[in-house]
């Protein structure tokens, strides 16, 4: 060979080789995190159960720490084509946000109450007005300032006292949910000196401007189990106990009548509730019970005049029903009905004022808003609303002698409303209706309906979707369908502009309004907890098999999207129906469900044993097994998935999710992808400034989007 030819060889030899170096150090780079396997025996009812990833149960373990940053340096890698994606997404979804944006001012105790926002800012400032909108503003909190030395600040609990001098607010600077009380004197500006620690946030002022009760939760759990009286410029330890919920199932927390008469400490698990009551005027004496707890019994009171107006499901009102009480005899023998319990209709609040009560209502899914004048000469009426599925609901009203009722209306094509409803004369002004920014948006251009699909036992399970229109049914379009379904919460339909991201790349989205939350009544929810859990699971996978059926979209092009309890529920469908999705999104997911229930030392275990059962009894701890999605990962094929956690979640342990990947990674016998990232800085929430949490959810459409092979 000459020289040259030689040369030449040499150097394309030496080329090839380096680029099979660097794509096999490429390739290295990306080969997924394996967590070591370190078996931990776990033995209760003669059942033994083995988890290799037990271990994960150490925030202070620097091998965890280590193990959590490999994971969120793999999802890195493997979605590093995306980052420029990710943040266009993030600045078209802030595109649309009005940044100097400024809520409803609302009325109460002789101030306008304002929150704003301004531009580039995270975090609200709010302020006050005197009298008129026109008076001088002012400023009660700029969070915004106080957020800045913090990577994670919730404000929250904000408390005016009667005479309007002094304000209590919570501060949590960690996202564990574990607050500190603060008191600002509005007068001088001055925040003082005592701090309140390891609260819920939330206070409540006696008449006297000076007293001051709040609840404090248990340093391991976060229970929320005492109340305190603490007097205004005396030293917190000198706080005195007015009141320990013994009982581990119950949380206890306190607060004033709308009328300004009644302290009132509540006292609720998840089937029984109970309260006290106080004078707000005299605040050093004792709170009596108002009707004793009676497990199964579950009661709401509010004050209006010399009565007790109560929201129960006294003799077997499933569904609810209004009574009321004489002030001064309130155990329930003395209850009288006002509205009584009907089968198709769920009453969920009550709202009084001195001319009206109000009563919102469910009927077939859908909101209705109630209003009874007290003068029964006047007749009964329900706001007219005629979509086909919507969501309204009363918010800010807080003053008690008015006839407006202020009310908020959205359904998923019309951005949320406020309204101010004259219930005299029933005309109503809209104060505002959320801006949808960018110039491209009109309502026009979507439509929303709602469908039944069929669960395996028969029932209809309803549906909520919205979608760009011009979509054909040929199965072809990419559809997110989202559920949670679970403590009786429901997820109404609801209008999001950053939603608008996907609809206008082609998505249909979708809510699967499943057992176990409280859509179709107090029933719904019943028979989608406890020993009825696994309807949630079926109904949402009858929901999916539907939308493919009717040509909605396809297995291949079908998303799944849920978080905590919804995180639980794409756990277990991930097992049970994994060849109907293409990705499924699992945010903060409840998915250890057995070791969780079985450890009473977390936060929120011992509270939610009526919700998912107490599995130190045999019968439940059979069930949930049979469902937990961490013990039920098994040798298939698995969707694409990301999983989402924060390391400093308290609703939610970081180690769940993070075990849960470790054994999918371990079991599963695809080639799909499996992301896990955690939020090193943030909790249960997520971030707490308004946009960075977009930027969370900007990661979770472009993993769904890439996955469609929508690049922009």
């Amino acid at each position: 060979m000459k020289p040259f030819l030689t040369l030449i060889f040499a150097t394309l030899l030496l080329t090839a080789a380096c680029k099979e170096k660097e794509t096999s150090k490429n390739s290295m780079e990306i080969v997924p995190p394996k967590a070591e396997k370190i078996a931990k025996t776990l033995e209760i009812h003669d059942n033994i159960r083995v988890d290799n990833y037990y271990w994960l149960n150490d925030r202070e373990n620097e091998e965890v720490i280590d193990y959590l940053e490999r994971e969120n340096d793999y999802y890195e890698k493997m979605t590093s084509h995306t980052e420029h994606f990710k943040k266009d997404l993030f600045e078209e979804m802030k595109s649309r946000i009005k940044e100097d944006d400024e809520s409803v001012p609302y009325f109460y105790n002789g101030y306008y109450y304002i929150t704003r926002y301004e531009q580039g800012n995270d975090y609200p400032i709010y302020s006050r007005k005197k009298g008129s909108l026109d008076a001088e503003e002012e400023l009660l909190f700029n969070v915004n300032d106080m957020a800045k030395d913090y990577s994670y600040y919730s404000l929250r609990g904000i408390n005016v006292s009667p005479n309007n001098r002094y304000v209590a607010f919570g501060v949590d600077t960690l996202s564990r949910r574990k607050y500190t009380i603060y008191i600002k004197d509005l007068k001088t500006g001055e925040i003082s000196s005592e701090a309140i620690p390891l609260t819920t946030g939330s206070s409540t002022w006696a008449n006297d401007n000076k007293t001051l009760f709040y609840a404090r939760k248990d340093p391991q759990t976060l229970r929320s189990n005492q109340i305190f009286k603490h007097k205004r410029g005396t030293d917190v330890g000198e706080d005195e106990i007015v009141y320990t919920e013994e009982d581990e199932t119950f949380n206890t927390y306190v607060y004033k009548s709308k009328s300004e008469k009644y302290l009132i400490i509540g006292s609720n698990s998840t089937l029984t509730s109970e309260y006290q009551i106080l004078d707000a005027n005299t605040p050093d004496k004792e709170f009596r019970v108002f009707q004793p707890r009676v497990r199964g019994l579950e009661y709401g009171i509010s004050h209006y005049d010399d009565h007790f107006y109560i929201l129960t499901n006294m003799d077997g009102a499933t569904n609810f029903q209004v009574m009321k009480t004489p002030e001064n005899a309130t155990s329930k023998e003395n209850w009288t009905p006002v509205i009584e319990h009907r089968d198709d209709v769920l009453v969920e609040d009550i709202d009084i004022f001195k001319e009206y009560l109000v009563i919102s209502e469910r009927n077939n899914g859908l909101n209705k808003i109630r209003i009874m004048p007290w003068d029964t000469s006047k007749e009964n009426y329900y706001l007219p609303f005629d979509n086909e599925t919507y969501t309204a609901y009363t918010i800010q009203n807080r003053e008690f002698d008015t006839d407006i009722l202020r009310y908020s209306y959205t359904s998923m094509t019309t951005p949320a409303s406020i309204i101010d409803f004259n219930m005299e004369t029933k005309e109503k002004e809209v104060k505002k209706e959320v801006e949808v920014l960018g110039g491209n948006f009109n309502k026009d251009n979507y439509e929303s309906k709602r469908l039944w699909a069929m669960a395996d036992d028969g029932t209809k399970v309803p549906i909520s979707l919205v979608y760009r229109k011009g979509i054909k049914r040929d199965g072809k379009n990419p559809l997110l369908l989202y559920g949670y379904g679970s403590y009786g919460s429901t997820i109404d339909p609801y209008f999001s502009s950053v939603r608008l991201s996907l609809l206008d790349r082609g998505f249909i989205f979708a809510i699967a309004h499943v057992r176990g939350g409280e859509y179709l009544g107090r029933q719904w929810y019943e028979n989608g907890k406890l020993l009825h859990k696994k309807n949630t699971f079926t109904d949402f996978v009858g929901a999916s098999e539907y939308l493919i059926e009717e040509g909605y979209t396809s297995a291949n092009h079908l998303y799944a999207s849920g978080g905590s309890a919804g995180g639980l529920l794409m756990g277990a469908i991930v097992n049970m129906a994994p060849q109907l999705y293409n990705g499924v999104i699992a945010a903060v997911p409840f998915v250890d469900v057995v070791t969780t229930m079985l450890d009473d030392s977390i936060p929120l275990t011992t509270g939610e044993y009526d919700e998912w059962g107490n599995p130190n009894n045999p019968e439940f701890y059979e069930y949930i097994k049979s469902y937990s999605p961490y013990d039920n990962v098994k040798a298939q094929e698995y969707p694409n998935m990301l999983v989402t956690t924060g390391l400093h979640d308290s609703q939610v342990q970081y180690w769940e999710p993070a075990k849960w990947v470790a054994k999918l990674r371990d079991m599963k016998t695809d080639n799909n992808i499996l992301l896990l990232h955690t939020n090193m800085d943030a909790g249960h929430g997520g971030a707490s400034g308004r946009f960075e949490a977009l930027k969370e959810v900007a990661m979770d459409y472009a993993f769904i989007l890439d996955l469609e092979g929508i690049k922009k």
